[in-house]
C-alpha cells in the first residue's frame, strides 16, 4: 500500500492536544498573488515565566475561572467555597495544582484544564508546529492503535517503522484499552530520550528502540486528482503556519473547476485559522456566531473583498471532525458554498481560551459557546452532513475510501450537468 493511496484515507490524529484560542492573532508579510489579506506571524510563547507562591498561583487561577467562565452561575454553585476549602491546606505546588484541578472539574467541563509547566510547554509547541517525538500519526480502529502515517526522515521511519503497524506497548505499557490521546502521551516526552515500542506487523511481533527527535508538524496536504479535481486535507487547525500553507496549497489548485476539502479526523485548533480560511471560499454571509457569558453575541462575518476560490466544493467530515472543523465545515453548509460529505462531527461547541499562568502553567478555559451561521448550537449534537456515506473498518484494510470516492463521483457529475 503506498504512501500516497495511505494518506487518502486515514483517520488522521495529530499527536496534540485539540484547542480553540479567542484571541486574535495577526499575521505579516505573506505575499499572495490574489490576496494580501492573511499575513504571517513569528512563533509566539505566550509562557508567564512569573514565580510566585503555590497559594498565589491556586488564587489567580480562582478569580480567573470565576470571572471569565462562559456560565455565570459556574455550574450551579457558590464558587467561594472553593477558596474557603483550599486556601489554607496549600503549602505546595503540588497542592495547588489539585485545588485547581478539582475547581475545573467541578465545572464538568472537559475541555476546561490545568497544565503543568510540561503540559502547557507541549501545547505551545503544538501551536508553533513543533513536537518532541518520533514522526507517525496514530489511529484507534476496532479498538486497535493503528501507525496510520510515518513521517518521512523522521526517527520512526528512520527505524523502519511502517504505516499500518499496530502498537502494542510503549516502554513495556500495554497500550489495549488506553486512549488515543494517552497512547500520545506515553510516545511524546523530552527530546533525544529512548523509547521502546512494541508493534505488531501481520502476525510478527517486532520491538523498536527510537529516539525521540524535534518534529515539524505540517498540518496542509494536496494534490491533483485529476486534472479538474485538487484536494486539500487539513489534519488540524493548531498551527499558526496553517493558513499559509493552505493558502500555498489553494494557490496551485485555483484553476481546478473543484476542489475536495478534507476534514476528517481533524479535532480542531485556532479559532482565528477556521476564521481565515472561510475567508478564502466565500464572499459574503456569516461564519459563526459567539456567545459568551450571560448571553453577550458576537456574530463573525466574512470579511474580505472577494473570495480565493469560488468553484465548486465538497467537505469530508467524520466523527473525528471537531471543533474549528465544525466551524468551517457549518459556514460553508450554511452559506450553501459546499456539500458536506461522510458521517456526522463530533459536536463540540464551547471556545476555550488559554491563560498563562505564573510558574509557566496554564489553563484552557471554555469562555464561550457558539452557533452555526443559521443560529444551530451543534454542542454534543455535531452537524449532518448532506450525503451520508460511511467508512469502515473493512475499507481501511482493503486501501478503499469511499467517501473520497463518492466526492469525486459528486463533482465529476457537477460538471458534466454544467455543460
Amino acid at each position: 500500500m503506498d504512501k500516497e493511496n495511505k494518506n487518502k484515507i486515514k483517520q488522521f490524529l495529530l499527536l496534540v492536544v485539540s484547542i480553540i484560542f479567542l484571541f486574535f492573532v495577526s499575521y505579516n508579510n505573506l505575499q499572495l498573488q490574489q490576496s494580501n489579506r492573511i499575513k504571517d506571524v513569528n512563533k509566539i510563547d505566550v509562557t508567564n515565566h512569573k514565580k510566585v507562591s503555590a497559594k498565589e498561583l491556586f488564587l489567580d487561577s480562582w478569580q480567573i475561572i470565576k470571572s471569565n467562565y462562559y456560565q455565570h452561575d459556574l455550574n450551579k454553585q457558590n464558587w467561594a467555597r472553593w477558596k474557603k476549602r483550599y486556601i489554607h491546606q496549600i503549602k505546595t505546588q503540588e497542592d495547588a495544582h489539585l485545588a485547581i484541578n478539582s475547581m475545573l472539574a467541578s465545572l464538568d467541563d472537559s475541555y476546561s484544564k490545568f497544565m503543568s509547566e510540561e503540559e502547557f510547554s507541549q501545547q505551545n509547541n503544538a501551536i508553533n508546529s513543533k513536537l518532541y517525538g518520533i514522526g507517525i500519526n496514530i489511529a484507534s480502529i476496532a479498538g486497535k492503535i493503528y501507525v496510520v502515517n510515518v513521517i518521512e526522515n523522521a526517527p520512526a521511519y528512520n527505524s523502519g517503522m511502517r504505516n499500518g503497524d499496530i502498537i502494542l506497548k510503549v516502554n513495556d505499557i500495554d497500550v489495549n484499552g488506553k486512549s488515543i490521546y494517552q497512547v500520545a502521551q506515553l510516545i511524546r516526552g523530552e527530546i533525544n530520550a529512548s523509547l521502546n515500542l512494541e508493534i505488531l506487523r501481520g502476525s510478527e511481533k517486532i520491538s523498536k528502540n527510537i529516539k525521540r527527535e524535534e518534529i515539524k508538524v505540517k498540518t496542509i496536504d494536496y494534490k491533483k486528482i485529476t486534472n479538474d479535481i485538487g484536494y486539500i486535507r487539513i489534519s488540524s487547525f493548531i498551527g499558526i503556519d496553517t493558513p499559509k500553507e493552505f493558502i500555498i496549497a489553494l494557490n496551485r489548485l485555483k484553476e481546478t473547476k473543484g476542489l475536495i476539502l478534507d476534514l476528517r479526523g481533524n479535532s480542531g485548533g485556532l479559532f482565528q485559522n477556521a476564521l481565515l480560511i472561510s475567508n478564502l471560499f466565500m464572499n459574503e454571509g456569516t461564519i459563526v456566531n459567539v456567545i459568551a457569558r450571560q448571553g453577550k453575541k458576537n456574530t463573525y462575518n466574512v470579511n474580505n473583498d472577494g473570495c480565493v476560490y469560488d468553484n465548486e466544493l465538497v467537505v469530508l467530515i467524520d466523527g473525528n471532525s471537531a471543533s474549528a472543523s465544525e466551524i468551517l465545515s457549518s459556514a460553508l453548509q450554511d452559506n450553501k458554498r459546499a456539500v458536506l460529505i461522510g458521517t456526522k462531527t463530533y459536536g463540540k461547541g464551547l471556545v476555550q481560551k488559554v491563560y498563562s499562568l505564573p510558574n509557566k502553567s496554564g489553563m484552557n478555559l471554555t469562555i464561550a459557546r457558539y452557533l452555526t451561521p443559521k443560529g444551530i448550537d451543534i454542542n454534543k449534537k455535531g452537524i449532518e452532513p448532506d450525503y451520508i456515506v460511511t467508512f469502515n473498518h473493512s475499507d481501511f484494510i482493503n486501501n478503499i475510501d469511499p467517501q473520497l470516492a463518492y466526492a469525486k463521483n459528486y463533482l465529476e457529475k457537477k460538471f458534466i450537468n454544467k455543460l
